[in-house]
This record gives structure tokens, C-alpha cells and sequence, in this order.
């Protein structure tokens, strides 16, 4: 994979699988551009990621279409292009329908929706304009398979209209040499679950296993350096997806 002055934006970039998916395209010599809504969490992830030169964080809330224009315009003009954008920013809420609130319906709608259509749409405009790109976005696997014991009806709404779209952008887009792909985790070991919990979840796969941030990240720069691929939403997630068990 030839990296030289390539330049990627990631949404959700100060922890968990945002910060990881950072971590391994700085290693890659990426030029890499992180959001997230705090400028103190970003503050520390620059820290974490030793200063790179490389690193340059954009906070504000995903949701703001204003902030996805900061982050495209301080990409190109530090660095002049973009080249891959990683949607990694991303909220899940779990419970029965009649539990949900306004303000969960807000937040799942906000984060995950619109964190993935304005970065995306800004996206767009620039790859196509720019002769090719990459968008990548990750949504999760309990939208392709739901699962009794974690009843999620908004995650499974959202996440999988964007699996929809995802293969919808990339038929829009193939013939202006844009990609646009997504990985589907299931239970990833990420600071979203309290600590411990996250033991509990491994019945939720055949494998019995619970995954971790590498494992999302391995099927990231799959995707990243495959250049005949697009329009496929991948699962991460021991299997979950292959059926009842």
C-alpha cells in the first residue's frame, strides 16, 4: 500500500476504535486529520500519539454540518488533499422499544446518522472533484442480525439505513473512482462498555470470543488498500452474522 502524502479524516478519533484506526494509518504514514467533540480529548490523544507532525484534531460535534466543512478545510489546507475518510464516530444505546427516550432517539440519530452524512456528503464533493477516494464508516453487525438478548430497534435502524447507503453511494460514485465501504463490528472491547462488561457478551458469538480494536482496524486497511473493492459492509464480529446458533 503506497501511503506517501495520503491524507484521512477519522470522526471519533480521540478513543476506542477511532483512535486506534488513527494509531495504525499514522504508522502507515498517513497524514491524518481526528474529530471528536472534545479539544481536551484530543488534546490527549495527540499526546498519546507522541505529536506526530502528522496529527492535526479538529473538535466539535459530528452532527454540525459546520464541523465536517472544518475538517475537510483544514485537511486540504494543511495538507492539500483528502484521500480517505473513516467515519468512526458513533453512539449505541440498548433497550426495549418502549424504553427509548427523545433524548436517545436524538442522540443515536445525531451521531450516528448525520456523523455519517456530512462527512460523507463533504466527502463526495471533494474525491469526485479530486480524481478518487475511499469512505469508510463503521456501523455494527447487530443491524445486519439482531439479537434477543440486545434489544437495540434505533442502532439497528441507523446503522443499518447505513449499510443501505453504503452500498448506494458506492454505485453512485464508483464511476468517479470513489469507494465507499463499511465494517460492521459486533462486541468490541472499547471504552463504550463499563469496565468488566464486556466479559458478559461473549454467548453474543459462535466463537465465544469478544473482539478487539486491531481486529477493526485489520479490516479498515483491508478495505484501505483494496482498490477493486467497494460497496460491501464487512462483519467484524465472530460470526454473529452467519446465522442462529
Amino acid at each position: 500500500m503506497n501511503t506517501d502524502s495520503q491524507t484521512a479524516i477519522v470522526t471519533g478519533a480521540s478513543s476506542g476504535i477511532g483512535f486506534a484506526v488513527t494509531e495504525a494509518l499514522l504508522g502507515l504514514g498517513f497524514n491524518v486529520v481526528g474529530n471528536a467533540r472534545s479539544d481536551r480529548r484530543l488534546i490527549d490523544a495527540a499526546t498519546r500519539l507522541n505529536h506526530s507532525s502528522r496529527f492535526v484534531h479538529v473538535a466539535g460535534d459530528i452532527a454540525d454540518p459546520a464541523v465536517a466543512d472544518a475538517l475537510f478545510e483544514t485537511a486540504i489546507a494543511r495538507f492539500r488533499s483528502v484521500d480517505v475518510l473513516v467515519n468512526c464516530a458513533g453512539a449505541f444505546v440498548a433497550k426495549p422499544i418502549v424504553d427509548y427516550t427523545e433524548e436517545d432517539l436524538d442522540l443515536l440519530i445525531n451521531t450516528n446518522l448525520k456523523g455519517f452524512f456530512y462527512p460523507a456528503q463533504r466527502a463526495a464533493r471533494h474525491m469526485t472533484a479530486n480524481g478518487g477516494g475511499h469512505i469508510v464508516s463503521i456501523t455494527a453487525s447487530i443491524a445486519m442480525q439482531p439479537h434477543v438478548r440486545v434489544p437495540s430497534v434505533i442502532p439497528a435502524l441507523v446503522k443499518g439505513g447505513i449499510n443501505a447507503a453504503v452500498r448506494a453511494l458506492a454505485l453512485e460514485l464508483a464511476a468517479r473512482n470513489v469507494r465507499v465501504n463499511a465494517i460492521a463490528p459486533g462486541v468490541i472491547d472499547t471504552p463504550l462498555h463499563e469496565p468488566g462488561a464486556v466479559e458478559n457478551y461473549r454467548a453474543l458469538a459462535p466463537s465465544g470470543a469478544v473482539g478487539t480494536t486491531q481486529d477493526v482496524v485489520d479490516a479498515v486497511l483491508y478495505l484501505v488498500g483494496s482498490r477493486f473493492v467497494t460497496g460491501v459492509v464487512v462483519p467484524v464480529d465472530g460470526g454473529a452474522t452467519a446465522g442462529v446458533w
